[in-house]
């Protein structure tokens, strides 16, 4: 492994704003760090970060979170807190027995706060979830470059988890949510090592250059790949 997990990406339109929003709910400071905002994670909770974007939503978006709660109470304080911060109800087709509840950040990112009596997120903590839209082939693939053993491995679904525990990352079998253009959210890696022999592993392990850009230029510089499903991420230098 020449990489690690620094943070879920998220396009947004006020990126202070919405990094303040997710920042109150996860109770993590906003710092600003390469090209974004971000709130920090550690070695069992995954960071988020915030970049300014002009990229509209289109349709749901193909990675969505899920927080987690205690019991019957929290799970309510967790949902008014996001609310009274700004997060609405939304409907997905969700049906009254699946028990979570599903939101909207304000920017309109779908988010799940999921009941205290799922097995599959207990002990991860409260952000227990990175939830994606993607292929075996894509959870494979994120298994080798983060070597994040796969905790699932069923019927097409997939889950890895970093060996310290925590946040899950998840992908849920085909079919597949369309994809616009470019997604508004993506997986940002940081490289250990030489930039270059990183960018050359990952493409050896499936996936596709899309572009680089310098330290000077936007977002802070890097390299920009897609997954086996397509899927944008980026490898900072």
């Amino acid at each position: 492994m020449s990489s690690t997990l620094v943070a879920v990406d998220f396009d947004a339109h006020r990126p202070a704003e919405l990094a303040g929003f997710w920042g109150s709910v996860l109770d993590r400071p906003v710092v600003e760090r390469a090209g974004g905002l971000l709130l920090e994670g550690d070695e069992t909770q995954v960071g988020l970060r915030f970049v300014a974007s002009p990229t509209e939503k289109a349709g749901p978006n193909r990675i969505h979170l899920h927080l987690t709660s205690t019991d019957v109470d929290d799970m309510q304080r967790v949902v008014d807190a996001a609310i009274g911060r700004g997060a609405r109800h939304l409907d997905v087709g969700q049906l009254p027995e699946e028990g979570h509840v599903v939101l909207a950040d304000p920017e309109g990112n779908e988010l799940c706060v999921i009941p205290p009596d799922s097995s599959f997120l207990a002990g991860c903590g409260f952000l227990g979830e990175v939830a994606c839209d993607g292929t075996r082939a894509a959870g494979v693939f994120w298994s080798e470059v983060l070597g994040w053993p796969l905790v699932w491995d069923q019927d097409e679904e997939t889950a890895i988890q970093s060996r310290a525990g925590g946040t899950k990352l998840a992908w849920g079998g085909p079919p597949l949510a369309p994809k616009p253009t470019r997604n508004r959210q993506r997986l940002v890696l940081g490289t250990v090592g030489d930039h270059v022999a990183e960018v050359g592993r990952l493409l050896a392990l499936g996936a596709t250059r899309l572009d680089d850009w310098d330290v000077a230029g936007r977002e802070g510089g890097g390299t920009t790949l897609a997954d086996p499903d397509g899927n944008e991420l980026r490898l900072l230098p």
